[in-house]
Parts: structure tokens; sequence; C-alpha cells
């Protein structure tokens, strides 16, 4: 089946414009906001059983995306669990709260954390799925970029941007074009776009 246009699932504006400015040369995105209960698990599991319940709600094929943030100091925690999304079945991740570690705590809680440890070494990792519909298995993509965790630099608007700091820079002291250079997104999405062209 060749493939002309991907349904990214999401509401979060943001993604949708990175994804597009990374992927729109080779394949038209579409989005869709659609509520999907998040189970508990790897990142791995996680991604995968989003884009599974994402197709069979759109019926059809399904683009998926999960960001997590793992500390080396507490061995990948908070990573998938960084974000807890409340859906309208009132499913969450993590925990039966309404709220995430970036939303609780904050960027300077999130420094907090680490204080206490020697190293803030980070990694930023993004998984993308495809479905291609219900009852199909998912297929992932996955990108990683090293990096540390510093007290906010940059604009706040976009998730931990702030706070990631990769080769001297912050993700959010990076002009859009350098960030979809080297992100994990990117990096993700660099693989995603190589298995599109041999669909």
């Amino acid at each position: 089946m060749s493939l002309k246009k991907l349904n990214f699932i999401t509401g979060n504006q943001n993604k949708l414009a990175e994804v597009r400015a990374i992927l729109g040369s080779v394949i038209e995105v579409d989005n869709q906001a659609v509520d999907v209960p998040e189970i508990q698990g790897t990142i791995e599991d996680i991604a995968k059983e989003k884009a599974r319940r994402a197709a069979e709600a759109i019926n059809g094929p399904a683009l998926t995306e999960d960001t997590a943030l793992e500390f080396h100091a507490l061995k990948g925690l908070p990573g998938p669990y960084m974000y807890v999304r409340p859906t309208s079945l009132g499913a969450v991740t993590l925990t039966q709260t309404s709220k995430s570690f970036l939303d609780t705590l904050g960027h300077e809680g999130l420094n907090k954390i680490l204080d206490s440890f020697d190293d803030r070494g980070a990694e930023a990792v993004c998984t993308f799925a495809f479905c291609r519909g219900p009852g199909e298995e998912p297929i992932l993509f996955q990108g990683r970029t090293k990096g540390a965790i510093v007290r906010p630099r940059g604009p706040t608007n976009f998730g931990w941007d702030p706070i990631f700091e990769h080769e001297g820079k912050t993700y959010a002291e990076m002009e859009k074009e350098e960030k979809n250079r080297v992100s994990h997104r990117y990096k993700a999405l660099v693989k995603l776009q190589q298995w599109l062209g041999h669909q």
C-alpha cells in the first residue's frame, strides 16, 4: 500500500509544526486530536499500544508520537512518565493524578531533583509509532539526543525545551531550523522518512 498522507494523532500544534517542517517535502501530514488511553510500561510498549488504539479510533492508518526525558542519575526516570495526559475516558498515564512531572514541579523543580547528584546528564527520546489500521502491528521509529539538565534558558512555551541543553544551547535557545537538525524528534523522523521512501 503506497502512503500518500500520514494522520498524525496530536493536538499539540508545536509538535505538528515540527513534524510538517521535517516531513512536509516527502509526504502530506494531516492531524487529528484523538483521546487515546495510555498504558504504563516501557517507551516502546506505550508507543505501540497508543498507535494500535489510535488506528482503531480513526479506523485507518495512524502515526503517534511519544516523548521521554531520561535522567541518567535516576536510571532513566521520569522517562515516558514526564507527561500525564488525561483523556475523555478519565484514563491517565503514571497514576490517577491529573498533573505531569513538568506541570507539578516546573522547570526549577525538575532541576532540584538532580541537585544532590553529580550527574546531570539526560537523554531526550522520541518514538513515533505507525499503525496501518485496526489489527495491524505498529512499526517504531526512535530517535535519541544526549544532553544535560540545566537551569531554564530561553522561551518557556514548549515543554522542557528550556532545561534540556545540547552542545551548549538549550532547545529553547535554538532557532527552529537548528533544533530540527539535532533533536530527538528529527532523528526519529529521519528513520520514518527513510522507511516511507521504500513504501
